[in-house]
């Protein structure tokens, strides 16, 4: 039994890592699709921008539609604007360092509210904290301006943008092509566990 612990050892802790993929604003929807994703250490959450304005930014559960500030700036996207007929999507992600809750949305805000209107999205969401509880703060939010606007209607581009993503914090990135799930990740493991048997006999 001690080669298979040696080959287990062997193994990269990445090779487990999954990556999650979400969709930001598709069908022309203010919305995250998923909502929210369950993810472990050393995973990444890649979003990729499919409509319109949008942004990921990081808030937190208290004050869902303000990016946060303390103990450091939480990070973001920043706005990436998708044309009509767009053939080709941004994309942005970030690895995470721990398994802690994180919560994010969108920042667009003329002539409508995207948060307001319920574009959030949770990462690792608790029993006390959830993801439709952080939905429902968000929506209570809305102002009759808000409420005016139809939810996949115009959307103005920002007078400006918001800082980059600050260092430290979640891993942020460039663009991500993951596959969703450990499926792959869990393969390649499997493949590398092969190789290394074969080289020992």
């Amino acid at each position: 039994m001690r080669p298979s612990f040696a080959l287990a050892a062997l193994i990269p802790a990445a090779a487990f890592a999954a990556t999650f993929q979400v969709n930001v604003g598709a069908n022309n929807s203010l919305t995250f699709d998923p909502p929210s994703v369950t993810a472990a250490t050393g995973d990444t959450v890649s979003f990729t921008f499919q409509n319109k304005n949008h942004t990921v930014t990081q808030s937190t559960f208290a004050d869902p539609c303000t990016r946060m500030t303390t103990p450091k700036l939480g990070i973001s996207s920043g706005f990436q604007a998708v044309p009509p007929n767009a053939t080709q999507f941004p994309s942005w992600s970030f690895t995470l360092e721990d398994s802690t809750p994180l919560w994010f949305y969108c920042a667009h805000d003329t002539p409508v509210n995207h948060c307001h209107m319920g574009m959030v999205f949770a990462v690792n969401p608790t029993a006390d904290k959830t993801a439709a509880a952080f939905l429902a703060a968000a929506k209570a939010l809305a102002t009759e301006a808000d409420l005016a606007q139809p939810s996949g209607g115009p959307h103005a581009h920002p007078s400006g943008s918001p800082p980059g993503p600050p260092p430290g914090g979640p891993h942020d990135g460039g663009p991500g092509n993951g596959v969703p799930g450990r499926e792959s990740s869990v393969a390649t493991a499997l493949a590398v566990v092969g190789l290394l048997a074969g080289l020992m006999w």
